[in-house]
């Protein structure tokens, strides 16, 4: 109103012309109106960039949350296949310990298998000698005769020359086998002495003998069968125990590889969550400072908006009809004079 008041004074004193009088109105009035454009224009930017940054915020806020949900599930992730990979390994050697223990057993067993059958191989040998010895002289249709001797080198030179060989000392024990019969299986027989005579000489017990010669060599046999038989059973249980192991393990060995191949792509992750969530707090908390500071520039402006522009609208009006009356209004430059006045 001070400027409403310089023009009374002008009117007053006269010491300027209307002319000059309006023209100081008319640039009133469009500095006020350029002053309540400048105002409308800080209105429409603060409010579309409050929107904006309110929009990028918001945006943000979700990234950083987003960010820390997978950062959380990465390190589940992470943790699970960790416990999980510790398992398959122990679970690996385990298995590793085991075939070990099943292979040093089965190398036992075998050894023992084939102890077995060489004791027993030669037991039967040793008992079908004696059987043979003691036909010899009981039953002399069934004796087998031993192959021709063999002579030596030296012996062959000695036999061409005329000379006689040194005579084989003859065994004793069992019929003149050499052997004696003792504690064979489950019994424990020495046969009697053959007669001195020639000829077939069968007595009870030479028959007992014999028949329990036979006995044992048919123990033997079904030992031999039984060992043969559990040989081959715990062979093929074996070899279908170290396929299924291998079989596992190669299961096991390729999902350890998948599992440690995901553990490295979860750290990876890992490491990229971690990197964005830092990122956007960063930019959040850059956009939050902007909002901040947007605050400081605007709020004031649009609180008092609506107080401004009413102002400014009393002050064009009264200024326009402020010139009506210089221009020629008679009527009112009497009420203008009075206005003025109380101003």
């Amino acid at each position: 109103m001070k400027d409403l008041n310089f023009i009374s004074l002008a009117l007053r004193g006269k010491k300027i012309g209307f002319a000059k009088v309006i023209g100081m109105i008319d640039e009133m009035v469009a500095l006020l109106k350029s002053e309540q454009g400048d105002d409308n224009n800080k209105k429409e930017y603060c409010a579309t960039q409050f929107d904006s940054l309110d929009d990028s915020k918001k945006a943000l806020e979700r990234a950083v949350s987003d960010a820390a949900s997978a950062i959380e599930g990465s390190q589940e992730a992470i943790a699970t296949l960790t416990s999980e990979i510790k398992a398959l390994r122990k679970g690996i050697n385990a298995l590793d310990k085991s075939v070990a223990e099943a292979t040093a057993q089965r190398k036992e067993e075998n050894a023992d298998y084939k102890e077995l059958q060489a004791s027993d191989s030669a037991a039967k040998e040793v008992l079908g000698f004696a059987k043979n010895r003691l036909n010899k002289f009981y039953n002399p249709k069934m004796y087998v005769a031993p192959p021709k001797r063999q002579l030596t080198r030296e012996d062959a030179i000695v036999n061409s020359m005329g000379g006689e060989l040194e005579a084989t000392p003859a065994p004793g024990g069992i019929a003149g086998t050499g052997i004696a019969l003792v504690q064979i299986s489950r019994h424990e027989v020495a046969p009697p002495p053959p007669p001195g005579t020639a000829g077939a000489y069968q007595t009870q017990g030479s028959n007992g003998v014999i028949a329990m010669i036979d006995l044992l060599i048919k123990d033997l046999d079904k030992e031999l069968t039984e060992s043969t038989t559990a040989e081959k059973d715990s062979q093929t249980d074996y070899e279908a125990t170290m396929a299924d192991a291998a079989k596992k393990r190669a299961l096991d060995s390729k999902g350890l590889t998948n599992k440690v191949g995901a553990k490295a792509e979860a750290a990876a992750n890992l490491e990229a969550h971690q990197e964005d969530h830092s990122s956007k707090s960063t930019e959040l908390m850059n956009t939050e400072k902007v909002i901040s500071n947007l605050h400081g520039e605007c709020d004031w402006l649009l609180q008092n908006f609506d107080a401004r522009n009413a102002a400014r609208n009393g002050e064009i009006d009264s200024l326009t009809k402020a010139k009506a009356v210089l221009n020629g209004a008679d009527y009112a430059l009497v009420q203008l004079k009075r206005s003025l006045r109380g101003h």
